[in-house]
């Protein structure tokens, strides 16, 4: 099988794609969870700061698994007015769904970066990462949302992605690096030999880890 043993043999197969990048001084930022195990080996590599990048998928009511927007970190809303239309979602059930997820999004920050401030993005290189790419929702909320932060630039750099799916982000991220791109790809899962869920407390760890490699502490970067 053309793939990866797990996700940090993927992080270190990226971090060799992506070792020009290490003369920016880039911030690597890794969607949870599973894009942490990758995102611990590219920064390790790059010598580069870990954090992560909160991003909930806002689904369909009655079908959650089908995403209509999302919600990130900062505050920032994404909605396909397309499916909104389609699907004749009221104002108000949407307002609600949105505040849910937004309460969310706080919660995960708490839980997995801790006292830990926000990354400081502003003119600042990208890296985000994931263990890859199906429709490209999150990803496409993510990017929009750290633009939002007005960084430098960004590079969305993922193992395994959708072909149809990568077509459509050029637009968005500054540079996009990928291993492989199937032409189709029904589930990310299947590119990997081991794709059991990475836990709460391993992300915490890895970033803790990542942190401490660097000699980082809380009044360094808070």
């Amino acid at each position: 099988m053309n793939g990866f043993t797990n996700r940090r043999d993927a992080g270190r197969r990226l971090a060799a794609e992506l070792m020009s990048y290490a003369p920016d001084d880039p911030i690597v930022l890794a969607i949870p969870k599973g894009g942490v195990p990758v995102g611990y080996e590219v920064a390790r590599a790059l010598r580069a700061p870990l954090d992560i990048w909160i991003v909930r998928k806002v689904g369909v009511p009655w079908h959650q698994e089908f995403g209509m927007g999302a919600v990130a970190e900062g505050g920032y809303i994404e909605l396909n007015r397309a499916i909104l239309d389609a699907i004749g979602i009221s104002e108000n059930d949407l307002s609600l769904l949105i505040e849910e997820r937004r309460r969310e999004v706080e919660q995960r920050v708490l839980d997995l970066r801790g006292k830990h401030p926000p990354p400081r993005l502003h003119r600042r290189s990208v890296i985000l990462v994931d263990d890859g790419i199906a429709t490209g929702g999150t990803v496409r909320a993510a990017i929009a949302s750290i633009r939002a932060q007005g960084p430098r630039s960004i590079a969305l750099a993922v193992p395994v992605a959708a072909l149809d799916t990568l077509r459509s982000l050029p637009d968005q991220a500054d540079d996009i690096i990928c291993l492989w791109i199937p032409a189709q790809l029904d589930a990310v899962g299947r590119w990997y030999e081991d794709f059991r869920p990475v836990s709460d407390s391993e992300v915490v760890d890895l970033l803790e880890r990542s942190r401490s490699a660097r000699g980082e502490r809380l009044h360094d970067i808070a």
